[in-house]
């Protein structure tokens, strides 16, 4: 009979770090990984990510099987940074609806009978989070390239990107806002997209990557037609309008002269499958090799 001693699968050469802000509240869970080796001499790229318990595994293990071939894959190490929070689950939906959403943010009915309200608007301080005491903190565990570091966001996450594109455009020099949950609180994130195409900083020169699923346009994944929910998810779909939103979007943005935006659509991903597709996209993004040439 084979006979075995459980050990815990660890991230590899990656530590979970309960980080306490400055100002008070509740720790976020960072997820950190630092690749083995001499950093290059400009420093390791950096990929900042948002749902950090969802996507930690998936971009460690993309960049680890890809980084080995990079005459193959185009990839090369990178550290990267996940924000996340103390639970045992993929998400907290309580505590990411109030950091991903943009403000003043609204007030909304419990996920569930008994439970506290939800609330949306703290994007602003989430993001002063990430600059003001995350960045500096990645950078005392390793060597880092400050002009090569991006952020990815999923959904709400994706939103958040967008958001911080538009209020601190320095931030990161690669977004990428998956699946964006554009249409979020009746296009409140246009706001700061008016504000800063009026005043888009002089030499800025990023590139930004919008997303959908082939299942968040007007059409129902297979499994989805037929069920009891197709009717509601088909009226639902004519308010979120995701591909059709983050289309017009990346062309929005890639009319600004300083912006390099795309919008992808992968083929049979849903709302939810998308995310290790565009996981693995954000690392193909954030650590392409770079060239002599600056590519």
């Amino acid at each position: 009979m084979f006979q075995s001693i459980a050990t815990p699968a660890l991230i590899a050469d990656t530590t979970v770090h309960d980080f306490v802000p400055t100002t008070g509240g509740e720790p976020w869970r960072i997820f950190l990984h630092v690749p083995p080796g001499e950093a290059p001499e400009a420093g390791w790229p950096v990929l900042y990510m948002t749902d950090g318990n969802a996507v930690i595994g998936t971009a460690v293990d993309a960049m680890r099987a890809q980084s080995g071939y990079p005459s193959g894959t185009n990839v090369e190490d990178g550290v990267i940074a996940a924000i996340g929070y103390p639970v045992a689950g993929a998400y907290d939906p309580l505590r990411r609806s109030w950091d991903l959403g943009p403000p003043p943010g609204k007030t909304y009915p419990p996920f569930h009978e008994g439970g506290p309200e939800v609330r949306t608007g703290g994007a602003e301080k989430f993001l002063a989070f990430i600059e003001d005491e995350l960045k500096p903190f990645v950078a005392s565990r390793a060597r880092i390239d400050a002009g090569r570091q991006a952020l990815y966001g999923h959904s709400f996450g994706g939103l958040f990107a967008l958001y911080a594109l538009f209020t601190r455009p320095r931030a990161f020099s690669t977004w990428i806002a998956a699946s964006p949950a554009i249409y979020w609180e009746d296009r409140a994130i246009d706001r700061f997209l008016e504000t800063f195409e009026t005043a888009v900083p002089d030499g800025l020169s990023a590139q930004v990557i919008l997303s959908a699923g082939e299942y968040e346009t007007e059409k129902l994944a297979p499994f989805q037609i037929g069920a009891a929910d197709e009717q509601k998810r088909l009226e639902q779909k004519k308010v979120t309008r995701t591909d059709e939103f983050a289309r017009a979007m990346a062309e929005r943005l890639d009319a600004i002269p300083s912006l390099r935006a795309s919008f992808e659509l992968h083929a049979g991903e849903n709302h939810m499958s998308i995310l290790p597709v565009t996981v693995n996209r954000a690392v193909q993004t954030a650590f392409a090799v770079q060239r002599g040439d600056g590519r």
